[in-house]
């Protein structure tokens, strides 16, 4: 009873936040972007707090118990693309546009930016969809198993989405303070108590070892090629993650969103290295046990997301394991606000605003985003049935991102011969290549024996789906960058600084 008390008492003081804070909406860009006044440690936490999602508390854990210690080439890649982006925070506040859309139409063109919202929306609604898949789960543990995976994700939708709807990014910059402390204290008391625990650090690893020794090794049996496969959607995210670029635009200064950036470096490493330890430990905890288990001896993928919060339910003293549960709901809540927030904007400016609602009032824009939150939410909800695991559907939705738009964007930043028929050219062979792979991979599901196209074999493994998209989409912009006239100064003046 305790879990339930203290996970409903968190999310009863989130919505008495946002809606308080619902009531200094005054304009689309209070809505959209925070008034532009979001101090630094502020925009930390939400920073961290927008990476960290179910993509990590269940994909990464998930991972982890497959794969063991080498689940962290996961997140190197998100580390590694936080250190680029540090690069760019400043030019990014400068230029002070609304999304990634923005910056992708003032570089290239107007086709490029919907291109790009088309490529956001389809990859966001993935990314929504299994926040929801996660809180469904999570409310079935809780319940301790009274409400169904699929009633939970009814509730975690209308919670997300209602969140969402009150207050826009004044409510995710104002929550996520409180997401991101109660996430890192939850995890530095729960890793340390559920080793002591279970017998001790020496205990621990010899049940780790016995079970499966490669999981305490660095690359855990792989080769290079999956290391590359698993840092490369990660790292292409990071550098085209639109509600990052969203957040950069909410800072009081183009100084204060580089520090910020800075901030968010630590404090993901650190989240994400007691979440593999935390998973690791449960490996060693839960390596004979059926439940993780199909009937056939192969991995149960979907039960093995769930090991942190089963960690917390049962192998913890239940405050500390109440604490973590209810950082388990501040990671649901908080990315499924932030990526609603982003694609409603996407949608509100690049579609409405564009094109039908030209002179709409600064009221009226927001309740236009309003409605398309409902939308999307809905839209999302639907489809998560197209996905068994949360892991997949991460890896699907990060290279549908970084392989459409990383290199196209970062070229803006980086590359003054970058040309804007290269742009556009970029992001439609990203975007179809991620399109086509996904769809053979679902037509050639139900064939035992898969199938050939173009002397490929399908359906590919998801662990590996980033590297074609990325060498297709940077190849595409090369080539026709020199193939086609150089830009004008005016073209990349602003984004590379003279």
């Amino acid at each position: 009873m305790i879990y339930i008390a203290v996970v409903v008492a968190y999310v009863v003081l989130l919505l008495g936040i946002s809606f308080h804070k619902s009531r200094s909406v005054k304009s689309a860009d209070d809505f959209m972007v925070a008034g532009r006044n979001v101090p630094v440690y502020m925009l930390v936490a939400t920073l961290v707090c927008t990476w960290v999602g179910s993509g990590s508390l269940f994909g990464t854990a998930g991972l982890t118990f497959r794969t063991g210690f080498s689940a962290v080439w996961f997140s190197v890649g998100a580390w590694v693309g936080i250190l680029v982006v540090y690069m760019i925070a400043a030019r990014v506040r400068r230029i002070a546009q609304y999304t990634l859309t923005d910056l992708l139409e003032k570089r290239y063109s107007p086709v490029a930016k919907l291109l790009g919202t088309i490529t956001i929306i389809i990859a966001y609604l993935v990314i929504a969809g299994y926040q929801f898949k996660g809180g469904g789960r999570f409310i079935a543990i809780l319940s301790d198993g009274s409400i169904s995976p699929e009633t939970g994700m009814l509730i975690a939708a209308a919670l997300i989405i209602g969140f969402t709807v009150l207050a826009g990014m004044v409510s995710i910059v104002s929550i996520d303070i409180f997401n991101g402390s109660i996430m890192l204290l939850a995890m530095l008391l729960a890793l340390p108590i559920a080793i002591v625990s279970n017998g001790g650090v020496t205990e621990v690893l010899n049940s780790i070892s016995q079970a499966e020794a490669q999981h305490l090794t660095v690359f855990g049996g792989n080769d290079f090629f999956w290391v590359a496969g698993i840092i490369m959607p990660t790292f292409l995210l990071l550098l085209s993650e639109s509600s990052i670029y969203q957040k950069f635009s909410s800072a009081s200064t183009e100084k204060g969103a580089k520090r910020a950036v800075l901030g968010m470096f630590f404090g993901v490493i650190l989240v994400e290295l007691l979440m593999i330890a935390i998973a690791l430990v449960g490996f060693g905890i839960y390596a004979d046990d059926p439940r993780f288990f199909l009937a056939d001896g192969s991995l149960n993928r979907g039960m093995a997301e769930e090991v942190i919060l089963r960690i917390g339910y049962e192998q913890l003293p239940a405050l500390v394991g109440a604490l973590l549960l209810a950082a388990g709901a501040a990671i649901l809540i908080s990315t499924g606000n932030t990526f609603l927030i982003v694609t409603s904007t996407n949608v509100t400016r690049d579609i409405f605003q564009a094109y039908f609602l030209q002179n709409a009032r600064p009221r009226q824009v927001v309740w236009i985003q309003r409605a398309c939150i409902i939308v999307i939410g809905i839209l999302a909800f639907l489809l998560m049935s197209q996905f068994q695991t949360i892991l997949e559907m991460a890896l699907v939705s990060y290279t549908m991102i970084g392989a459409s738009l990383a290199p196209a964007l970062m070229a803006a930043f980086f590359w003054k011969r970058v040309t804007r028929s290269a742009g556009v050219a970029s992001i439609a062979a990203g975007m179809l290549t991620v399109l086509g792979i996904v769809f053979l991979n679902f037509l050639f599901k139900g064939n035992p024996e898969g199938g050939q196209v173009l002397g490929i074999h399908f359906p590919i493994d998801m662990d590996y789906i980033s590297l074609p998209a990325v060498m297709v989409s940077t190849v595409t912009l090369i080539i026709v960058s020199l193939l086609t006239a150089k830009p004008q100064k005016e073209d990349w003046a602003g984004f590379i600084e003279s």
